[in-house]
């Protein structure tokens, strides 16, 4: 939660009219139980803390397992927590936005009310979903069908790219690494059905049994496409074959981290030597892109090897290859048993989940992918004041304020590269509630027909979104969120930190009347300070303050940079997630790092307020003590042991839990609150913290 990086691109029960459910749990208590008195700041925090656990042993527990044991995970969730909640919130606000646009009855055509109205009918038409499945998208199979020698089957994966379904490899557009005024097209590794190449050669027993288990989701998919039994058996091994050497030649994730190893620019005609099946320009056209002659590749090796799969492997395995992709990227759309099978594998047997999720969930969902913007202008003119982004536009200010003082004050770091820092710390953009602009969807057409072609044309929509990009200068204005998104991001390309309106919800509180100390530890400060050093992390400090990657550290300040941050990878290196799985401490280092320079500067920055100066004790905890409450709130999580288990592997973020305590035990004042002393379980030695900002 809370990052994206642009190098990389109890639950409620469906009635047949949701919003009744959504609308009464709107009137319970937000954070899960029953409201017997209003929330205050005296009386927040008493629904969480554990009193029975001690903080100086395990300081999540005694943070949140008060409302951990009180809120098991739903059948239908992986996880929940803090992040669950406050999308439920959410999910109230904007259930009620839709049905308030499926209802209106002068809507203009082709307008964002209608848009909204029509998207949420179609989707939550269940019955008409189910019994459609693929038939909207026949003319995708009979493209397929219709391949017949190596041209036609590039063609065909042009286009299945062109509708969203990343086969073979992944397209997108983003700006140039090293010309941040303009945008690339960008070639990645990808066209693979798990989650990422571990998946697919790890020896442990849960890999073994999720390879055993996939096999057998693809041929249940072929065969409900229409296939017999020992026909889709035999189109899965093809499947998994040709996935695996795909695999083979992808990056762990951890290498994926390096932007200067994962960037290699050339032109068309560099790239067709790399692929010489493959005639860019053509292909590229296809796909609804022209005019460029230069690209960035990310992984010349994984190209490498789709040039020998197209020549090792037979036509109709790539044509089977085609039919699993298409089939994988929309079977939740297709509704039915498709999706049924669906969640099968990749809720149940992946992750744990036993039941799905609420439909109108999963329709609000796909409607944020979709029309996201068209939703966030009626979001923000209900749901975030004036006032509410004044208050965080400030506490934004304050952090960038204690950042200034913590480089000004680095004893590592030298006057030339504190120059420079200083000077990329001061172009950061910062974007706090919702954009200057919105995106315009007049050529995305949704109508109430069908559900799975409208999410198929937000699919192109943004395709051709992504394409005229290439075309324009950068628009440093654009938000890749919305502001309805718990969550938060800086992008290295733009020098810029972006916090949605959504991110500041205190769960059942409002926001005026929650004091200082939780509001500078939880969601608001840290977060701000979270996304902050992410511009001068392991990946965000190779950029410079315009956006391009550039080398602006001495040789010296670079070295004792990795040498501080070898420390935190090293810290969790030795934790255990589940089982027996260690955290990969060098893929999530830039997220570890991240919070412990969150909670440090938004520390710095709570002690200059009145409150903290004050002293004064409430709620049964010092305002230093509510401040790390906060923070442990921000992360209050509970996670299926199969979905941590996939975390591990597919994730740069550490589990929940360690995010709080990791961080915490490498700072003094969080000792001084709670008394932590030698011998205690949160006691690190002080030759072993981790100190960077």
């Amino acid at each position: 939660m809370r990052i994206i990086f642009s190098l990389l691109m109890a639950s409620l029960a469906l009635l047949s009219s949701p919003s009744s459910s959504v609308l009464a749990a709107s009137a319970r208590d937000k954070t899960g139980g029953d409201k017997t008195k209003p929330a205050t700041a005296d009386n927040y925090l008493d629904q969480f803390v554990d009193r029975s656990v001690s903080p100086r042993d395990d300081f999540f527990h005694f943070a949140v397992g008060k409302w951990l044991k009180a809120h098991p995970i739903p059948p239908s969730e992986k996880s929940w927590g803090i992040y669950q909640v406050v999308q439920d919130e959410t999910y109230a606000r904007v259930v009620t936005l839709n049905h308030e646009a499926a209802k209106a009855k002068d809507a203009p055509a082709g307008s964002n009310q209608q848009k909204i109205g029509d998207f949420w009918t179609a989707g939550m038409d269940a019955a008409t979903n189910a019994k459609q499945g693929f038939t909207p998208i026949a003319a995708e199979s009979d493209r397929i069908a219709a391949v017949h020698d190596t041209p036609s089957l590039l063609g065909a994966i042009a286009h299945l790219q062109y509708i969203g379904v990343h086969a073979m490899f992944s397209p997108f557009v983003s700006q140039d690494e090293k010309d941040s005024d303009k945008n690339v097209l960008h070639l990645y590794q990808g066209g693979l059905g798990l989650p990422n190449r571990d998946y697919y050669f790890d020896t442990d027993k849960r890999a073994t049994m999720i390879r055993a288990e996939y096999l057998k989701h693809i041929a249940r998919m072929f065969h409900l496409l229409g296939d017999d039994t020992a026909r889709s058996a035999t189109n899965a091994a093809t499947v998994m074959t040709l996935e695996t050497k795909l695999a083979r030649a992808s990056r762990k994730l951890e290498d994926l981290r390096d932007p200067q190893a994962n960037y290699n620019a050339m032109s068309l005609d560099k790239v067709t030597e790399l692929t010489p099946s493959i005639q860019w320009r053509e292909f590229l056209e296809q796909g609804h892109i022209s005019g460029i002659n230069n690209v960035v590749v990310g992984q010349p090796e994984f190209f490498e090897q789709v040039e020998k799969s197209l020549g090792a492997q037979s036509l109709e395995a790539w044509k089977t290859y085609l039919r699993w992709q298409l089939a994988h990227s929309f079977a939740a759309e297709a509704g039915g048993r498709f999706d049924e099978e669906d969640f099968h594998f990749f809720g149940t047997i992946l992750n744990g989940t036993l039941k799905q999720r609420p439909r109108f969930k999963r329709v609000l969902d796909a409607e944020e992918a979709c029309l996201g913007d068209a939703l966030g202008q009626l979001y923000v003119q209900r749901y975030f004041s004036p006032q509410t982004k004044e208050r965080y536009s400030k506490l934004t200010d304050e952090v960038f304020a204690t950042m200034r003082d913590h480089i000004h004050t680095l004893d590592w770091m030298s006057d030339q590269t504190k120059e420079r820092a200083m000077r990329k710390l001061a172009a950061i953009t910062k974007k706090v509630g919702y954009p200057e602009h919105w995106r315009d969807y007049s050529t995305y057409t949704v109508d109430r027909t069908s559900y799975l072609m409208n999410c198929v044309r937000g699919n192109i929509w943004r395709t051709e979104y992504g394409i005229a990009k290439l075309h324009k200068p950068v628009d440093r204005t654009e938000w890749d969120m919305t502001p309805q998104t718990y969550n938060a991001y800086y992008n290295p390309s733009n020098n810029e930190m972006v916090l949605p309106a959504a991110i500041f919800i205190l769960p059942g509180i409002d926001d005026a009347q929650i004091d200082d100390a939780i509001v500078y530890g939880y969601a608001a400060g840290t977060t701000i300070g979270h996304e902050l050093t992410h511009g001068f992390d392991d990946q965000g400090r190779q950029f410079d303050e315009r956006g391009n990657l550039e080398d602006w550290w001495t040789k010296e300040d670079a070295a004792e940079f990795v040498k501080r941050t070898t420390g935190i990878v090293q810290q969790f290196n030795q934790y255990i997630a589940v089982d027996t799985m260690h955290v990969n401490g060098a893929a999530t280092q830039g997220e570890n790092a991240a919070d412990l320079g969150g909670i440090t500067l938004a520390w710095d920055a709570f002690t200059r307020t009145d409150q903290y100066k004050s002293g004064k004790s409430f709620g049964g905890f010092t305002p230093a003590q509510r401040y790390f409450i906060g923070w442990a709130l921000g992360w209050m999580n509970q996670i299926r042991p199969e979905n941590i288990a996939v975390r591990v592997k597919t994730d740069v973020h550490a589990p929940s839990f360690l995010r709080v305590t990791g961080p915490v035990s490498n700072m003094v004042p969080f000792y001084d609150a709670f008394g932590v002393k030698p011998g205690d379980k949160m006691y690190r030695a002080d030759d072993v913290r981790v100190k960077i900002w």
